[in-house]
């Protein structure tokens, strides 16, 4: 024991924090014992079940298929796993039968607290060394997914000789968005409507790795674009409030500090855009000063195109709080029907607090929170970003994300891009008693960019189009029309069965 921590102050030892509170030098708090109920933490509905909430299902049967752990959907195909380390990651994405993307997946999860305690204060938690795919939880059906989607068992083997099984730990479902995904309507020159349903398919899993919760999803849209995104709920960890405790976070309960951390997600996305090798492309935006040629003494401000070619490692690796090229992408060596070079641009969601300085002692264990992007050489010897061993040793670190950058080219190469997104979250009574996933949602896009020729999903079996001059109640002309018939009779749910709690 180096020391003893008693509301804000610190003992040499036991002895010493006795001998102080029998001679009275002690601010004593008395804290009454929490209830059975769990008071003011507790998840019970304060209210009791009312008119049921609205339902998704498919009135004609799912449009997707499983086999074993492969996935296809419309022109999607690709392959699923779980990692007992890193959780849920996909490989050989396929759009119209090409490959997309080799693999991706989760890296790491990262928080790091602030806190006056010192348990708070010294806290750094990178979920992988305890295992994000370990703790994978069973979902609950019509709350977690929803309920007529496709649940997965998924297996792991971790710390035994045999393999676990977690029923139902993985969901697979394709979700009307409740907007469209693109639509005109026309009262100009001619009268018409043109519209198409946004209608994606997710691939989902949550892991409970101690007081969080994170809902990974993985996303295909019909336009051929793939969304990761990450959702964070559970409780929010706290300290004991005390002294400066208002310095670290808010109070959310009598005794309780909710304390600032930050949360930072690394993705792995090995794309394979138009073949293995690809070259990194930025394109931005600058405004030019330019004369108007029909009115000399006029002055325009127009915005022009920017285009580099990032041809190095270093250049292709984006510090967190940096600007960064708008669109950036990996560009095939093949090109559309319009000339310009076939691509899938990466776009980053993400409000991530500050990196660790550089100058701890910890922070090479997690150097790969240094970057919103980085683009690297795919090697072998570089599978990830991070190791489970990093955790316990973060000082003289297994794996060092920042020794993957040492300025290599990258022009015509097989890449790999590491993206790092997140949040700061200051926990406020509003967090009491659990985290909303409403604004705690961060992740990336993968957009085609002219890759092809027009946009794939005009040949989406959902697209509406009719005329002033059609009959848009027929359903030859409107397949929407035809609803009335087609989705009139309620599908028969499965009964509810839960096995989260089971052989525990």
């Amino acid at each position: 024991v180096n020391r003893v921590f008693y509301n804000g102050q610190y003992y040499r030892d036991m002895v010493q924090l006795e001998s102080a509170y029998v001679q009275g030098r002690i601010s004593v708090e008395k804290v009454r014992k929490a209830p059975r109920d769990g008071d003011f933490s507790s998840m019970k509905p304060r209210a009791p079940s009312a008119v049921l909430f609205p339902l998704q299902y498919e009135p004609q049967g799912p449009r997707y298929s499983i086999r074993n752990n492969h996935v296809l959907f419309q022109a999607w195909s690709f392959a699923f796993g779980m990692s007992v380390n890193t959780g849920l990651r996909l490989f050989d994405i396929r759009h119209k039968g090409e490959r997309v993307a080799y693999e991706i997946g989760i890296q790491e999860a990262l928080s790091v607290y602030g806190s006056n305690c010192p348990g708070g204060m010294s806290t750094r938690y990178m979920d992988g060394s305890f295992g994000i795919g370990r703790y994978t939880s069973p979902l609950v059906r019509g709350v977690d997914c929803p309920y007529s989607a496709t649940y997965v068992d998924t297996h792991s083997l971790f710390e035994t000789l045999s393999p676990s099984k977690r029923k139902a730990s993985l969901c697979i479902f394709e979700q009307n968005l409740g907007s469209p995904l693109r639509r005109h309507y026309s009262n100009l020159q001619s009268l018409y409507y043109g519209g198409l349903v946004n209608s994606a398919l997710v691939v989902r899993s949550i892991a409970t790795v101690g007081n969080h919760d994170y809902v990974w999803d993985f996303i295909f849209y019909q336009n051929g674009a793939i969304e990761g995104k990450v959702q964070a709920t559970g409780y929010a960890s706290s300290s004991f409030l005390h002294g400066d405790g208002l310095r670290y976070g808010n109070r959310v309960w009598e005794h309780t500090l909710g304390t600032i951390r930050t949360h930072s997600i690394n993705y792995k996305v090995d794309l394979d855009v138009g073949g293995v090798k690809n070259s990194l492309v930025a394109h931005d935006m600058a405004f030019e000063m330019v004369r108007a040629p029909w009115s000399p003494e006029q002055q325009i401000e127009r915005p022009r195109l920017t285009k580099k070619v990032l041809d190095t490692e270093d250049q292709a690796a984006f510090r967190l709080q940096s600007k960064m090229p708008r669109y950036i992408y990996f560009a095939a060596n093949s090109k559309n029907k319009w000339g310009h070079q076939r691509g899938y641009r990466i776009q980053i969601t993400s409000f991530a607090g500050d990196h660790v300085p550089e100058a701890s002692s910890m922070e090479r264990a997690i150097s790969w929170a240094r970057y919103q992007l980085a683009v690297t050489r795919r090697k072998e010897e570089e599978p990830t970003s991070t190791s489970i061993y990093n955790q316990n040793d973060p000082w003289t670190p297994t794996v060092t994300f920042a020794n993957f950058i040492n300025n290599e080219t990258i022009t015509n190469e097989d890449l790999v891009a590491w993206i790092t997104t997140g949040f700061l979250h200051i926990p406020h009574s509003e967090d009491i008693p659990n985290t909303v996933t409403v604004g705690n949602s961060v992740g990336f896009l993968l957009r085609p960019y002219n890759y092809y020729d027009l946009d794939p999903s005009i040949y989406s079996h959902d697209g509406v189009f009719f005329t002033s001059e059609q009959d848009f109640t027929a359903c030859e002309i409107n397949p929407i029309a035809c609803l009335p018939k087609t989705a009139s009779c309620l599908p028969n749910f499965p009964p509810f069965t839960y096995d989260g709690f089971q052989n525990m």
